[in-house]
């Protein structure tokens, strides 16, 4: 067995130079420039477009789509209903399940 060992650090992927860049905090706004970024935000129109970034295929536009119908058959179904109807369904439910849980009657008598 060969004892050759090629010597120095241990050198992270990603790290220039060894050294560890620390993110910077942001500075805070004063509170005039950030009621101002909020009267232009009420002003302007945000456009979702390829050019900003969120780049979404086909299937996702799609699954997006029918995700979105679905929750609003659902929100139309659960409209059409008012509680009162909700409850005596519900009632009717569970009275035609078998009653598990209860304690059958036993009679040591007979």
């Amino acid at each position: 067995m060969s004892d050759s060992f090629a010597g120095g650090k241990l050198k992270l992927k990603g790290v220039k130079d060894g050294k560890v860049n620390k993110k910077k905090k942001k500075k805070r706004m004063t509170e005039e420039a950030a009621k101002a970024t909020l009267e232009e935000e009420k002003h302007t129109v945000v456009v979702d477009t390829p050019a900003s970034g969120t780049r979404k295929t086909k299937a996702e536009i799609a699954f997006k789509k029918a995700q979105e119908k679905r929750e609003g058959d659902k929100i139309l179904k659960k409209a059409q209903v008012s509680h009162k109807e909700r409850v005596e369904q519900f009632n009717e439910h569970l009275d035609s399940l078998i009653e598990h849980f209860d304690i059958p009657k036993v009679s040591w008598t007979k």
